[in-house]
């Protein structure tokens, strides 16, 4: 089950969990980054979801110089290809498949799971979600790139998943030609992909918490307040 790598935040008002989302932050960040954006969500009660968001380990990161810092995995150029170690990426993905795991034996059914990431979270995610062989309710991409969309093992039972990419337009981390490419290879996949710009950079802003709000909505089955 959960241990300390995790921040869990349970529904609002002691309510049991019946859904959950598991967010994967971006590199030199921990769990505590997205913290503040579940109550800007506003969920409708109804929901019922537990937020897990995890820490990642502690890696040596080439293009930071070899500086250690929170990483899933390390990037060793600063391309437009953003060439990866795909090892360690995997290994991430393998550790978020366990959490969906572990949701599912504390009686989550895996159809309301959603995972989302942003930036090195979200190219984790794409691998994650992708590649489970357990039926899950949507993918959620924020400001990333799909590191590993000419190499993943396509799991059958997530086939026609719904795919939620978000991208800024003035990112000058992660260039929106890269989130652009990745939904363009997602939907070149089969994956039914929904594309949305900000006027942002590297980061959330307050109109996506309302987008992402009625898109969790909409993939959980909750309909949204008029």
């Amino acid at each position: 089950m959960a241990q300390a790598q995790e921040l869990i935040i349970e529904p609002a008002g002691g309510r049991q969990a019946d859904a959950c989302v598991i967010l994967l932050h971006g590199l030199g960040a921990d769990g505590h980054d997205f913290e503040p954006l579940v109550p800007a969500l506003g969920l409708p009660d109804e929901l019922a979801v537990r937020f897990v968001l995890p820490h990642a380990p502690t890696l040596s990161v080439t293009v930071n110089g070899g500086m250690s810092m929170p990483a899933w995995y390390d990037i060793l150029e600063m391309n437009l290809g953003r060439r990866v170690d795909v090892d360690q990426l995997r290994a991430s993905a393998h550790r978020v498949q366990g959490l969906i795991d572990d949701q599912i034996a504390a009686g989550i059914d895996s159809r309301r799971i959603v995972v989302a990431g942003f930036s090195q979270g979200g190219a984790v995610a794409y691998e994650a979600a992708l590649a489970c062989d357990k039926p899950l309710a949507g993918l959620l991409a924020l400001s990333t790139y799909f590191a590993t969309a000419d190499t993943i093992a396509l799991a059958p039972a997530n086939r026609q998943l719904p795919v939620e990419v978000h991208h800024g337009t003035q990112d000058p981390v992660v260039p929106e030609s890269l989130g652009r490419e990745g939904a363009e290879r997602a939907e070149a996949l089969g994956y039914p992909v929904h594309y949305r710009t900000y006027a942002m950079g590297h980061s959330l802003c307050p109109e996506q918490a309302v987008d992402i709000a009625s898109w969790l909505a909409g993939v959980l089955s909750v309909p949204t307040a008029s």
